[in-house]
């Protein structure tokens, strides 16, 4: 029964990698650009950090929202998605280790789920529907 299903999908595989990159690049994005068009969001994202004993919160809030909005952009396109990978994969550590230590699953799901992808986008690449494929044909 499955094999049929691999024959007929062997041709839309990297669809399913570009699908993965659009949803968790928007999902990066809507998460931070309150705080990279609200000077205020970002001090309230300062103060939770604050809370939380991050050391330099400020400079820490900037430098993780920035990375977010940035590599979702990134993921969406399909440009970059390694070095992208390597980047939300150390900031999705720190954030589960700061701010969702003691919290459900359910609570943290997200940070998961963006750590999870970025590990899978670390091994798998952008795939065939992106900008880093488009550049290896230049070449």
């Amino acid at each position: 029964m499955f094999a049929r299903l691999d024959r007929y999908f062997q041709h839309y595989k990297e669809y399913g990698n570009f699908f993965l990159r659009l949803v968790i690049g928007w999902r990066l994005i809507d998460g931070t650009q309150d705080n990279v068009f609200s000077w205020e969001r970002m001090i309230e994202f300062r103060d939770f950090l604050a809370l939380h004993g991050t050391p330099f919160p400020l400079l820490a809030a900037i430098v993780s929202v920035y990375a977010q909005f940035m590599c979702g952009i990134l993921y969406m396109i399909g440009w970059f998605v390694r070095p992208a990978a390597i980047i939300m994969i150390i900031n999705f550590i720190a954030a589960l280790i700061i701010a969702h230590i003691g919290l459900s699953f359910q609570q943290s799901f997200d940070a998961w789920m963006m750590l999870v992808g970025s590990i899978f986008f670390l091994f798998s690449g952008a795939g065939k529907i992106s900008v880093d494929e488009l550049r290896k044909g230049n070449k």
